[in-house]
């Protein structure tokens, strides 16, 4: 039974992982990421390289140094056992100094090898450091375009929609003309409501001012 759920579960992240290939195959800027995704992980492999390259150099120079020191020491050292007739250890200091002399000439020419190489993988960093920076700054191009693209496809869906059409605004004048008639209506209706009362006000009035005139 686990053997059946297992298998379930592996053609399920099969499919899955398909599905993902298939819509990165079908968008660009996803297939770019992925490019400069590994762009950046070979450019990190090569700055611990070069870092890895840098402490060698650091190494040859410190081995250098100690048996270039090693050597004059052992001069010195033979001088003196001659000087006092030790002529079996002036012979071995004479023998070390060599040996230490050997070592040295040695590890100088692969100090400067690893000087050569050091130069030449930072030279070879930086120009990858400077194609990564230009790779991001065109990916950041095409992305711009990719979104003015889009942008301007989806505005124009929508200005050539029902939405923003004419038949839109013939709407809007349909209900402007409405509510021009309601108001026509809603004012006629007061106006006749109202003629009545104004009429035998007028009236009143009127009459009023006559008998004021008699009176006087």
């Amino acid at each position: 039974m686990n053997n059946l759920f297992t298998r379930i579960k592996n053609a399920i992240a099969a499919d899955f992982n398909e599905m993902l290939d298939e819509r990165e195959q079908k968008n660009p800027i996803a297939l770019l990421n992925q490019y400069l995704r590994q762009c950046e992980q070979e450019t990190e492999k090569v700055r611990k390289l070069v870092e890895r390259q840098y402490l060698l150099k650091e190494g040859f120079t410190r081995e250098y140094r100690q048996a270039a020191t090693l050597a004059d020491k052992r001069r010195h050292q033979a001088e003196i056992a001659a000087q006092a007739g030790e002529t079996e250890l002036q012979s071995f200091a004479v023998q070390e100094s060599v040996h230490y002399e050997e070592r040295a000439q040695k590890l100088k020419e692969a100090l400067r090898k690893a000087e050569r190489q050091l130069e030449e993988l930072e030279r070879k960093y930086e120009e990858m450091n400077h194609k990564l920076k230009d790779m991001n700054i065109k990916r950041m191009e095409l992305m711009s375009r990719e979104n003015m693209a889009r942008a301007s496809y989806r505005m124009n869906q929508v200005l050539e929609s029902e939405t923003y059409s004419t038949k839109s605004f013939a709407r809007f004048e349909e209900m402007e003309s409405y509510l021009d008639r309601l108001e026509h209506q809603v004012n006629s209706a007061y106006h006749r409501n109202t003629i009545d009362a104004r009429i035998a006000q007028l009236e009143k009035d009127m009459k009023n001012k006559e008998t004021h005139s008699i009176s006087e």
